[in-house]
């Protein structure tokens, strides 16, 4: 299996600490701690008060300048804070890209917290608060913020029903799954709603109509919560685009467990029938394809919450 996680570049702490202190003079005597790192980015704690994230490689580099462009426009509009860049940096000879750092947010990643059932019953609500005023911004208000197209085909029904039965069979395989059908037969049911594979691939996108503002890559790991678990921020918004709802709204079947759906739809508005089935199955090949992730960079976490996100998947 390909791993498109594996950096091109990866800043040291002493690059990140000589880039900063040398562009932005106010935060010296600079002190850096890691802070994580993930497709696109690596992360660093600045002074205990802000992040700096590096882009890995040219895609992230292209995430970056997406969420400088256009999350200023929008943030102060939803319920929770999210990271806003406002410490831009300009690429230098020995590092290729711009970077930035935001103020750093209260809060930790879902996927770290082991939240119960009663916890992420109590999110639902919030959760599909947040979206719902996320998803209010439709296609002209986005692209005056300058957001961009799905360029990479999200709910490209023909690559990504593939690339699902491809990950499910790597975790039976790995003995993480006993019985891959329960989600295969998720990925069954959209094959056969869409059986010559054409709507919502690159070359035919969704209708205008149905495209609004997204996150992007919506899921535990980028989802805050508090002491008691409830949501309280989204952060590592470098797939922000305008595209298909369904994409953010795969979180519901992840997240949450079963009987809190209802609660979330009734919180977030009308979804159709076809809406819920496109995020389903997002969230099925999104979410083994965080499992593999989770393994391969060893990270407990994560291969933790997407098998319990699997479960949630399937669970009736």
């Amino acid at each position: 299996m390909t791993r498109p996680w594996t950096a091109e570049y990866e800043v040291s702490p002493l690059q990140a600490r000589r880039l900063i202190a040398g562009q932005f003079p106010a935060l010296t005597p600079v002190e850096v701690e890691p802070f994580g790192a993930g497709w696109d980015n690596t992360a660093y704690l600045v002074n205990r008060a802000y992040v700096f994230r590096f882009p890995r490689r040219p895609a992230g580099a292209a995430c970056l300048a997406a969420e400088v462009r256009v999350l200023p426009g929008f943030a102060s509009t939803l319920p929770w804070p999210i990271t806003v860049p406002t410490l831009i940096g300009q690429p230098e000879e020995d590092f290729p890209w711009p970077f930035a750092g935001y103020r750093m947010l209260p809060g930790r990643p879902a996927c770290q917290a082991v939240l119960d059932d009663a916890q992420r019953f109590r999110a639902a609500r919030p959760l599909a608060h947040f979206l719902a005023a996320l998803h209010s911004i439709g296609a002209d208000r986005a692209e005056r913020l300058g957001a961009g197209g799905d360029d990479i085909g999200r709910l490209d029904i023909g690559k990504r029903t593939a690339l699902a039965g491809e990950h499910l069979r790597r975790l039976g395989e790995f003995g993480l799954i006993a019985d891959v059908t329960p989600w295969l037969d998720v990925v069954d049911e959209v094959l056969a709603e869409y059986p010559d594979l054409s709507l919502g691939s690159e070359d035919n996108p969704w209708p205008r109509a149905t495209r609004v503002l997204v996150h992007g890559d919506l899921y535990a790991r980028h989802v805050l919560v508090d002491r008691a678990g409830l949501p309280c921020g989204v952060i590592d918004w470098g797939d922000v685009h305008l595209g298909h709802p369904a994409v953010d709204l795969a979180i519901a079947h992840t997240f949450l467990p079963g009987r809190a759906r209802d609660e979330f739809c009734a919180a977030y508005g009308p979804i159709s029938s076809q809406t819920w089935r496109l995020a389903r199955l997002r969230a099925v090949y999104h979410t083994a394809m965080l499992v593999l992730y989770g393994c391969d960079i060893d990270d407990q976490h994560l291969v933790r919450e997407g098998l319990t996100s699997l479960h949630h998947i399937v669970a009736v």
